[in-house]
């Protein structure tokens, strides 16, 4: 139906989409998820699992996530109330990018999407109130292999454009890369 416009960021594998939208007076229509475009653009993924959360306030920063081993997940991320800086960290020791990150701004006004694949951590951060942040994941959550890195890792070195985020308990307690326990390998 409506092409698909894919751009390749700094890190090899992760990927801005940004699907053609359809309008009129009445509003508008796009294809979140065309599994004939992604092959189109050469990218294959089954996902299993779509979440959505929302956060009250602007400057909530939720992240760096990951799930580690078999239970890796590649993601597409976008945002549909508010807007978010959404930024990927490659965490796969031996890739010519391990440690880099990049972000890319996520909106419901922009309709941008962000592809993130297995072997990179997750975050974003509020830039507005009342934010809705929907996921598509190709593997299903499992508990025993979440994991975090400190949003603020000095090895990582984020630019989030903050200094005082608001955090969960989890990710205040997050250790740095240095103390984790991620098991990501560049092949």
């Amino acid at each position: 139906m409506g092409k698909l416009k894919v751009t390749q960021t700094g890190l090899a594998g992760v990927f801005i989409l940004e699907p053609e939208v359809f309008g009129d007076a009445r509003g508008w229509f796009l294809e979140t998820w065309s599994e004939r475009s992604m092959r189109e653009a050469g990218l294959e993924y089954c996902f299993v699992q779509d979440n959505h959360s929302y956060s009250a306030h602007k400057n909530t920063l939720r992240g760096i996530h990951f799930q580690k081993g078999e239970h890796a997940q590649a993601k597409i991320v976008r945002c549909g109330r508010g807007a978010v800086l959404d930024v990927a960290v490659d965490l796969r020791k031996g890739s010519p990018g391990y440690k880099k990150w990049t972000a890319v701004e996520l909106s419901a006004e922009n309709k941008r999407q962000f592809l993130i694949p297995r072997g990179f951590g997750h975050g974003f951060l509020t830039l507005t109130d009342d934010v809705e942040f929907l996921y598509k994941a190709d593997n299903f959550y499992n508990a025993g292999a979440d994991r975090s890195i400190r949003w603020n890792d000095p090895e990582i070195a984020a630019d989030w454009g903050t200094d005082a985020p608001e955090l969960s308990e989890k990710d205040r307690l997050a250790p740095l890369l240095c103390d984790s326990d991620v098991d990501f390998c560049f092949w």
